[in-house]
């Protein structure tokens, strides 16, 4: 089968690889239909690591996507072939501490889809993967929704971190497509006012299309100082989705005290600091956001009905012998990319 490979930094081939096999009575084979780009993806191309993951040449990223079900395990009970389901790309032991806890997004054991020294991605035609990572969805989904449940699925998560919005305000750094979908689960929620920044006018201009009560490009206006001047004591809860100090800084002058700055943003560089004195004297809570958890499905019900559009944030679409020309023009933010998808089969 062809696979999309990271040969080295910014060099991507397509090859042919061998094809999977079913080895678990407890997994599904899937025919790839539809890769999201992920940031996390143009973090291994530009620099090969994310943080002490480093990519060792050749390597298959991707970890956003839909498949159809081709055949499953003896014991998989709720699949059928020919279903389309929405992939988690987490395998979790299911036998730790943390799985014990309800936490397998951070089970000490995982496995995760194009993560090195993990598992292979899912830049190819076919996939093996465990029956408990693969919802799925109505026929209304559309294929490319059900690869973009992923990255929903982390921004709902990290609303849900940020704390309680309904009626209240919500500052969202950073209008890429985490940003965004973390917009969207905001409004399903019933935040009140939501006001987003983005030092490309392309992607705060999607914001407010989107349903940003405000945005912002920081490298033209002070943008701590508008959002302060709608919200004189500061906002509810803010999430920094840039992954910049700049953000880290602008999301602590912005909170109300004893609110909280989820970071779902992913740092290039391996220390970022925080203005101690006011964290202190506002009592502010930092709260990571480590992918998702729990939340697939209840991603998928808020898109089946309707009540998320996730499409508006598709700006680009390939097939997989286009993988290197998109990842160029994903990792520079070249014309006008926010959320490019590889169409792998229709």
């Amino acid at each position: 089968m062809k696979a999309a490979l990271l040969t080295g930094i910014r060099e991507v081939e397509v090859r042919d690889v061998p094809e999977p096999t079913l080895e678990k009575d407890t997994d599904v084979l899937l025919d790839v239909l539809t890769v999201g780009v992920c940031g996390s993806d143009m973090h291994y191309y530009r620099t090969g690591r994310i943080g002490e993951q480093v990519v060792q040449f050749p390597y298959r990223v991707g970890h956003e996507c839909a498949g159809c079900v081709l055949k499953t395990g003896t014991v998989v009970e709720g699949l059928s072939e020919g279903d389309v389901v929405a992939v988690d790309p987490l395998i979790s032991c299911g036998e730790c501490d943390q799985c014990r806890a309800g936490r397998e997004h951070t089970c000490r054991n995982q496995a995760f889809l194009g993560c090195p020294g993990q598992a292979d991605g899912c830049l190819c035609e076919r996939i093996v993967m465990p029956a408990a990572s693969c919802t799925p969805v109505p026929g209304g989904v559309t294929c490319e929704q059900a690869a973009l449940i992923e990255p929903f699925s982390i921004g709902l998560y990290a609303q849900k971190l940020a704390g309680d919005v309904a009626g209240k305000s919500l500052a969202i750094l950073g209008s890429g497509p985490i940003g965004l979908c973390v917009l969207l689960a905001a409004r399903a929620a019933g935040a009140r006012a939501v006001y987003m920044t983005d030092i490309r006018d392309n992607r705060a201009e999607l914001a407010g299309q989107m349903g940003a009560t405000w945005t912002g490009n920081p490298n033209r206006q002070d943008i701590v100082a508008e959002i302060l001047q709608a919200e004189p004591n500061g906002v509810d809860a803010c999430v920094e989705a840039a992954g910049e100090q700049s953000t880290l800084n602008e999301g602590v002058k912005l909170l109300k005290p004893g609110c909280t700055l989820a970071v779902v943003g992913i740092p290039e560089v391996d220390r970022v600091s925080f203005e101690v004195a006011s964290m202190r004297r506002h009592e502010l809570t930092i709260q990571n956001v480590r992918r998702q958890n729990q939340c697939v499905e209840p991603a998928v019900k808020l898109v089946a009905a309707g009540e998320v559009n996730l499409d508006p944030m598709v700006t680009h679409r390939v097939d997989l012998d286009e993988t290197a020309e998109i990842f160029d023009i994903v990792a520079d933010y070249n014309d006008n990319a926010v959320k490019a998808m590889i169409e792998i089969r229709a």
